[in-house]
């Protein structure tokens, strides 16, 4: 995700829920007498010269220290990412002093163990240098045993500034360039982030502050052990359909003292599966790969998506004997399906089809694009990371992809995937740049990549692996000027990175699920090219990004008709009541230097307001403030239709091919969540609210949609179905005069068939006609609302809208006057609207009272309407009924 200005195997999975503590951090296990320390809690932090001393919790960063001490304000308050600037220019010591509790002493072997070192760093223990990080995404172990000293330890972690090692770096690389060498000037950001493995996006982005982080993200442990350590169990299931059986490939990540042989025992009692393999652990730290092969008699449930099954788990238990004695002992949770990325000639299309089949079954991937949901990762709540991804389970969302310039997210956000059946598109952590292919580079990156696999290939919700974001269409559209003769060092650049190096471990660590070099790509077509295709937005292959601004959105001919939309959007503003705590009242302007500040987008206010006004008069209140919050509804007023327009296009073409193109399988748009409080593609602002789009998408997502276009001045309804079984509907399109409330017409098509997983056109009407039909009606006086019946009668899905004019040529549309009744009911809250007119986009803001309702956005035809409201905090009628405020359309200009 960037360059927004630009159109752009066989597998399966499985939980794993360690119950006992590994290096994924889901629980503990036994491997023989064993020891561990934590480290975590309070330690001291001081800068380079000594000017600045103060406590810091680790896990933790500087910035947070800082912070909570009073040294320096939020840092998302106003300009504060530029005022705070000098913290990632200057160096950074963590230290603590601890005393070895007996129990570790006595072991032969002790590990000191970081989790997460952000990211370049010396460490010293009781002053012996005992080794070097220079990778945020990494584990580092260091073997202390014989630093260890009775009584007080002395541990300390010199951090070396982000920017500055960057810079230096860069500057080491005299030979050529790697582009990009900064950020472009409207992101405030510093410059070669593509020469340090932290967080991208944390240098600046086009959505996102500057903050290069700089501390101890992870916990930090002190590891004893006499025989062997378990590091890790990963399981993988994989099925042989001629045979018809599951097996379970259970790989043990152990760090020996010295060789061991003995027995190891898998199970999966709940499946009467148990084998039992005699093994022999080799001294030092090695992968041992165990099959468990599943009894053939046992009824197998599978693991689903989210609205195409459930998500049953299965305990794996894992042990290991030496004689007589239990050196080992890990329980687990597995979880079985299959996946596959399909990319296969259609019929009456050239190219290749790209979807993906899951358990036999042809999915369409609904959903969003994940970054990181704070500059400061220790800052993220459990609480934070389970609203995020409720609410997009909440909004009929399956799919998100986790974005390559972020991070590797925490073993609790695909805990949770994995239990709400959100499938994850992992992207490796590359984006938007050429990378160096210096060997130290690339040694870091194989370590970095080896050991995230194995974290993750666990998880049924992980689906994909894709090698970069935007990458291979940055090298071949030319983003960053290369010179024709020197392009071929940098394709092999490319090439060995992510094709000799982070494909082939992958490939060598998970058979399990497919790769994907870039994202964008043509996919097997770019492989056939070199890996780097002529034009990787091809939409006859792959996936496509594609923004557009200035374009008419409710126009669906300006899309493409791709076989896969993994990032698309439009901008809008957060909500006044998220913006408030970090501004001004002076910054209350739609043209303040505060908005200009916040907006990392260049152009990006202006064509927000640009594509408003095809459709919409823009708010003209002489009241400052009243100008300022209405501008923000606009753009939220303005997104949400564009997203609905867009992804309502793609959805329709799931099983048409027009003019050779089409076929298109996943709709996943540009972004999920925020990382701060700013305007964004985002659906859901920083802390947790929903925008209007979020609200529309549990529409646009609904298992069954009806939708809605013109083509020739002709009227086109279509059923679209997710469904696994078959459906006869019909469309029921209502007319509606903006000027009264009541009907003036209703029409009906004749039912037809419509198949599981298909989108089929159930109505096909000119608009002049059905017009003509109903009173005095016209493109500018009348609308359309529609919903889909089956045999029964009953409604199936959302009711969906039609305009057939700009609502700003809109004749009758005027003040509907609503009110709010705020009462308390068995359930929780409600909210009762009363309108005297017809009111598109009425939005609902509960303030500063944290929480979400029913619906939002709508368009009210009914005089009377009544809305839930679920509470994320305690509260009341009257609290809410003071902070809410109702906006319609009408009321902005």
């Amino acid at each position: 995700m960037t360059r927004r200005g630009s159109v752009s195997v066989r597998a399966l999975g499985v939980l794993l829920c360690l119950c006992n503590g590994l290096l994924s951090g889901r629980g503990r296990s036994v491997a023989g007498p064993r020891a561990a320390q934590s480290l975590d809690g309070k330690w001291s932090l001081s800068n380079a010269n000594g000017s600045l001393s103060l406590p810091a919790e680790v896990p933790g960063c500087v910035h947070s220290a800082l912070q909570r001490q009073g040294f320096i304000q939020d840092p998302y308050f106003r300009f504060n990412d530029v005022s705070y600037q000098w913290i990632a220019l200057d160096n950074w010591t963590y230290a603590t002093t601890f005393d070895v509790s007996a129990q570790v002493m006595s072991k032969q072997k002790v590990v000191l163990s970081f989790h997460g070192v952000d990211t370049v760093a010396s460490i010293w223990l009781n002053g012996v240098a005992v080794g070097n990080t220079d990778n945020m995404f990494r584990r580092y172990d260091f073997s202390v045993r014989h630093l260890l000293r009775d009584g007080e330890n002395v541990l300390r972690v010199r951090l070396l500034s982000p920017v500055l090692y960057a810079a230096e770096r860069r500057e080491a690389h005299s030979s050529y360039r790697v582009p990009p060498e900064c950020p472009p000037d409207v992101q405030r950001g510093v410059c070669h982030v593509n020469f340090i493995r932290k967080e991208q996006s944390s240098f600046g982005w086009d959505w996102g502050p500057s903050f290069p982080t700089v501390g101890l993200w992870k916990g930090v442990r002190l590891e004893a052990f006499d025989v062997l350590q378990l590091l890790q169990v990963s399981s993988v299931p994989l099925y042989d359909s001629s045979l018809s059986q599951w097996r379970v490939q259970v790989e043990l990540l152990v760090d020996a003292v010295q060789t061991t042989t003995g027995r190891v025992s898998l199970s999966v009692p709940e499946l009467d599966s148990e084998q039992t393999l005699q093994t022999r652990f080799v001294s030092g730290k090695t992968k041992n790969t165990f099959v468990l092969h599943i009894n053939r008699s046992s009824q197998v449930k599978l693991w689903w998506p989210h609205t195409h099954g459930d998500q049953p788990v299965y305990q794996l238990n894992v042990r290991g004997f030496q004689g007589g004695l239990l050196i080992l002992n890990a329980e687990s949770k597995v979880s079985f399906r299959t996946v596959e990325l399909v990319q296969e000639p259609i019929v009456g299309s050239p190219g290749l089809s790209f979807y993906f089949r899951v358990n036999g079954k042809p999915i369409f991937l609904k959903g969003s694009n994940w970054i990181p949901a704070h500059s400061f990762q220790d800052q993220i709540s459990p609480a934070v990371v389970r609203n995020l991804l409720q609410s997009a389970v909440d909004a009929n969302m399956n799919t998100l992809r986790v974005w390559g310039g972020g991070v590797y997210e925490q073993d609790l956000f695909y805990n949770i995937c994995d239990e709400l059946g959100i499938m994850i598109w992992q992207d490796f952590m590359f984006a938007c740049a050429m990378y160096p292919s210096d060997d130290d580079f690339v040694q870091t990156v194989r370590e970095e990549v080896v050991q995230q696999v194995r974290r993750l290939k666990s998880h049924p919700s992980v689906i994909i692996w894709s090698g970069n974001n935007e990458n291979e269409a940055a090298l071949s559209s030319d983003w960053f000027d290369i010179p024709a003769s020197q392009r071929p060092t940098y394709v092999d650049d490319y090439v060995t990175l992510y094709v000799n190096n982070i494909r082939k471990i992958v490939q060598e660590e998970d058979q399990s699920r497919p790769f994907l070099v870039s994202s964008p790509t043509n996919g097997a077509e770019s492989q056939r090219e070199g890996w780097v295709a002529a034009d990787p937005y091809d939409p006859h292959y792959g996936d496509t990004h594609f923004y557009s601004y200035l374009a008419d959105c409710w126009d669906w001919r300006t899309f493409p008709r791709t076989r896969f939309a993994s990032e698309y959007g439009f901008q809008s503003w957060p909500s006044f009541s998220t913006l408030k705590p970090v501004s001004s009242e002076g910054d209350w302007s739609y043209d303040s230097v505060f908005a200009s500040h916040r907006q990392h987008h260049e152009d990006g206010n202006r064509q927000m307001f640009l594509q408003a006004a095809l459709h919409f008069h823009l708010p003209n209140s002489t009241d400052p403030l009243k100008r300022f919050t209405d501008s923000l509804y606009i753009t939220q007023v303005m997104q949400a239709q564009c997203v609905k327009t867009q992804t309502e296009f793609y959805r329709r073409s799931r099983t048409e091919v027009v003019e050779g193109k089409g076929h298109i399988m996943g709709a996943l748009y540009w972004q999920l969540n925020d990382i701060w409080q700013a305007p964004s593609w985002s659906s859901i602002e920083f802390g947790g609210k929903w925008k209007m789009l979020h609200y529309f998408a549990q529409d646009f997502f609904a298992a069954v949609l009806p939708v809605g276009f013109e083509d020739a001045d002709t009227l086109f309804i279509y059923a679209v179905s997710d469904l696994s079984h078959d459906l006869n509907l019909r469309a029921v399109v209502t007319v509606y005069s903006w000027t009264r409330l009541d009907p003036m017409c209703t029409l009906r098509s004749d039912p037809l068939p419509v198949p599981g997983g298909s989108a089929v056109a159930l109505m096909k009407q000119p608009v002049a006609a059905l017009l003509a039909g109903c009173g005095r009606c016209s493109r500018t006086t009348c609308l359309l609302t529609f919903h889909l019946e089956d045999d029964s009668g009953g409604r199936r899905g959302p009711v969906n809208h039609h305009f057939l004019c700009s609502l700003k040529d809109a004749e009758g549309l005027q003040r509907p006057n609503i009110t709010a009744t705020v009462q308390e009911a068995e359930t929780g809250l409600t909210v009762t609207l009363r309108s005297a007119s017809v009111a598109p986009f009425v939005w609902l803001d509960a303030g500063d009272v944290a929480g979400r309702f029913s619906a939002n956005g709508f368009l009210m035809v009914s005089r009377n309407a009544t809305v839930a409201f679920t509470a994320w905090r305690p509260t009341g009628a009257a609290e809410l009924s003071r902070s809410l405020t109702v906006t319609s359309l009408a009321d902005v200009y």
